[in-house]
């Protein structure tokens, strides 16, 4: 900017800081003016906004609609819990807007995903590949391909895909720490199968929490971006764009009597989607850090009830023993203001600052306690307490069945022309070893749900009681099944 420039916006700052000082010094001394000659003196003064600059969203919706899939996910028979998704007298006030299924028989769901890179990284959400039994993507130019789940993570609702392809087009990354209430956004998805679809309209609010995710997992993640632009069933796990073209969240949800759009929908804010992807492709699952506290926003009845004198950070009513909080000093009844130099000031947004971190990392978290402030050193551990990352994920997990997995690779699938599954590498004293089933078996679903990683067969057959059928692939090429008994 050079110096003319520079003594202009001096000028036109100062001009108006001198309206701004007449104005209120006029109305102080003559306070008996009337509300319109108020409104009247501050309207032609230059204060207020006189116009909105013209907004085109031709070049940033042509560039996204390139980059947003249509994903269509199969499953087998629904059950009778699963049936009540469609019935419209049971939609919840915050539903998952994706394309329900029909109630009986195979079936389909529609969804939408984003092109993360050019090589077949695609980012969707959880509720949109759970279960499926078959993912296909659909790009906007009409090719089609199955695509292989890398992991999923029901904490924030976000799935990771892959097909195999090069050179496709992809949205970069903004920030989504940035991003203001009334800021122009766009949507991009594939609500009611209408592909490559855009809407637009501004941030509503940020950090919303709706409780929609905790109802499953109290370590899910919640610090919604929520939006006036138009979506509908179908639109799930598409874009959520800003004007200079950048991906700011991924399109989750909708608040709604019938599953409809009325007016409000949510997104994930980008920045957790980074780190929750990159663990996902990396690791296989999520590799989540853990403070070790209970959180609470700080409201009026609070305030009086604790003697505080702020209406800032987030209170804190227990620390969890052995915790990361409790090793670093964190007590009951502190207040946390920051996450290294990131304010917080709502229980969701402290979610969110914790989940860009990993286990062993350090950060600095800056308390109020009992009006003086503090700032601490903290070593942030995992569920299991450890303050290191494992490693065991991305090559092999052994579950409590005596059973040690590996993911399967790309030859592997080729080979025993699979699209998901894991392979078990070592099996000891085990009742899948008891039923006859070698080492080498590929476990392609348990108890009919489709197996795609580790995670997966661990967290079914850990949680399994009773008989338990395994479906795979045997070392020769042949499919097989076997039915073991857990107790």
């Amino acid at each position: 900017m050079n110096i003319k420039k520079i003594l202009i916006v001096f000028f036109i700052a100062f001009a108006g800081g001198l309206a701004a000082l007449s104005i209120h010094q006029y109305f102080k001394k003559e306070s008996h003016h009337s509300i319109s000659e108020i409104q009247q003196a501050y309207a032609t003064s230059g204060l207020a906004v006189n116009s909105i600059p013209d907004i085109n969203f031709v070049e940033v919706a042509g560039k996204s609609v390139h980059t947003v899939v249509h994903i269509k996910t199969t499953f087998g028979n629904k059950t009778a819990e699963k049936q009540k998704d469609i019935d419209p007298n049971n939609f919840d006030p915050f539903d998952f807007f994706r394309e329900h299924p029909m109630p009986y028989g195979p079936s389909q769901a529609s969804g939408s995903g984003v092109i993360l890179t050019p090589d077949g990284y695609i980012a969707t959400n959880n509720h949109v590949v759970e279960n499926a039994s078959k993912v296909e993507v659909i790009l906007n130019d009409k090719r089609s391909y199955i695509a292989e789940i890398i992991g999923t993570d029901p904490e924030t609702d976000l799935a990771l895909l892959k097909i195999e392809e090069s050179e496709l087009p992809f949205l970069v990354f903004g920030n989504s720490d940035n991003i203001k209430v009334g800021e122009w956004v766009i949507a991009v998805g594939n609500p009611m199968n209408l592909t490559s679809t855009v809407t637009a309209g501004i941030i509503s609010a940020k950090g919303r929490n709706i409780n929609l995710l905790r109802q499953n997992s109290e370590y899910a993640i919640e610090n919604f971006i929520q939006t006036d632009a138009a979506v509908n069933p179908g639109n799930s796990g598409g874009a959520l764009v800003n004007v200079s073209g950048e991906l700011i969240g991924i399109n989750t949800a909708i608040a709604s009597q019938t599953g409809s759009y009325t007016g409000y929908s949510f997104a994930i804010p980008v920045n957790i989607v980074k780190k929750i992807l990159d663990d996902l492709k990396k690791y296989g699952e999520v590799k989540r850090a853990i403070l070790g506290v209970r959180i609470q926003d700080i409201t009026a009845e609070l305030a009086e009830s604790e003697n505080i004198k702020e209406m800032k950070g987030v209170f804190v009513p227990d620390v969890m023993d052995g915790s990361a909080a409790d090793k670093g000093g964190i007590k009951k009844g502190d207040i946390i203001l920051k996450i290294n130099e990131v304010e917080v000031n709502s229980s969701s947004n402290l979610q969110e600052q914790i989940s860009k971190y990993y286990p062993g990392e350090k950060i600095k978290v800056t308390i109020n306690r009992k009006g003086s402030t503090k700032v601490l050193d903290i070593t942030l551990l995992s569920k299991e307490g450890k303050s290191e990352i494992s490693k065991t994920s991305v090559a092999e997990s052994k579950a409590s069945l005596g059973a040690t997995f590996v993911n399967l690779t790309k030859e592997d699938k080729e080979k025993y022309k699979v699209s998901n599954g894991v392979k078990i590498k070592k099996l000891g004293k085990s009742p899948l070893k008891d039923k006859g089933i070698p080492e080498g078996f590929i476990i392609t679903s348990i108890n009919k749900k489709p197996v795609y990683t580790i995670s997966d067969a661990k967290s079914i057959l850990d949680d399994a009681k009773g008989s338990v059928l395994i479906d795979g692939v045997m070392p020769d090429g042949s499919k097989d099944a076997f039915a073991i008994r857990v107790d």
